[in-house]
């Protein structure tokens, strides 16, 4: 069987492949939401699928973004085990004003460097979204791997515009996960607000 070949569900095309990595995404971010490290090894399948889905649909900075993850993923997963001398793991925290702005200044400065390599150096159509998705899930994604509470913001954000990205690029079953991932973020962040510690 070939994972890349295009199958038709109801009025849609999509690849098994795509399927099977959507299933790995809605799975991993529903344990991340619950904390579960589940959330990384289905995360780490998802992200590696991404990378060549969005490089074969030339969203090469969400190509590049997904091999991060994966790096990321792999700290996380580390981060959320390591234990302190207390022998207890990390905790869900929150952001202090300084780190909030800084992470804010990180995204203006990644959307920059990535547009402009995006614009430069590929035939990217819509370099402008793609590099601001981009930067967006790079903080989101460091901070999540440091369990800060503020993560579950930008990736909503990030979220709810993937939706509409996947879309136009004809990745429909791509485009359901981003939603099905708002929703799940929406409750995340709720539910990490209850465990907070302040």
């Amino acid at each position: 069987m070939d994972f890349t070949s295009l199958i038709d569900i109801g009025p849609f095309q999509t690849t098994y492949l795509e399927l099977f990595a959507v299933a790995a995404g809605m799975l991993c971010v529903w344990f991340m939401k619950k904390e579960s490290l589940l959330a990384f090894p289905l995360g780490i399948i998802n992200v590696l699928i991404y990378v060549y889905i969005f490089f074969s649909a030339r969203l090469y900075a969400n190509s590049a973004i997904n091999g991060f993850f994966f790096i990321m993923s792999v700290y996380g997963w580390y981060n959320w085990t390591r234990k302190d001398k207390n022998d207890k793991t990390i905790r869900i925290t929150q952001s202090s004003k300084l780190a909030l702005g800084l992470n804010f200044l990180a995204i203006i400065v990644f959307f920059i460097i990535i547009r402009m390599v995006l614009v430069r150096y590929t035939e990217s159509r819509i370099p402008t979204w793609d590099a601001a998705t981009t930067a967006v899930y790079i903080i989101a994604q460091w901070l999540l791997s440091r369990k800060k509470i503020e993560n579950w913001l930008l990736w909503i954000a990030a979220d709810t515009v993937m939706i509409g990205l996947c879309a136009w690029e004809g990745l429909y079953f791509s485009s359901l996960q981003y939603l099905v991932f708002t929703v799940i973020a929406v409750l995340g962040f709720l539910e990490w607000r209850i465990k907070l510690v302040k």
